[in-house]
């Protein structure tokens, strides 16, 4: 394995941690237990922000700019669905 299939693995890993992070946070019963959680978990966003942020510096993770229409037609979409939403 190269470097970047290391670091892609471990952008994997840390992706993985935080989804059951957030699980865990929804399901705990105890604030202190909450508390505890919440801290790992910001820990392993910041984890796998840092790795993400790597593989971009080193071209490994790459971004491509979206279609000015592609986004305006999407804006459209998503505010009609918000107008179907009923007021509170």
């Amino acid at each position: 394995m190269n470097d970047r299939d290391f670091v892609n693995d471990m952008l994997t890993t840390e992706k993985y941690i935080t989804d059951s992070y957030s699980t865990a946070l929804n399901e705990a019963s105890n604030q202190a237990i909450y508390q505890d959680i919440l801290t790992i978990f910001q820990e392993s966003q910041d984890s796998q922000r840092n790795l993400y942020n790597l593989m971009f510096k080193n071209g490994w993770y790459s971004m491509e700019a979206a279609d000015q229409q592609k986004i305006q037609q999407a804006y459209q979409q998503f505010s009609g669905y918000m107008n179907q939403l009923p007021l509170q």
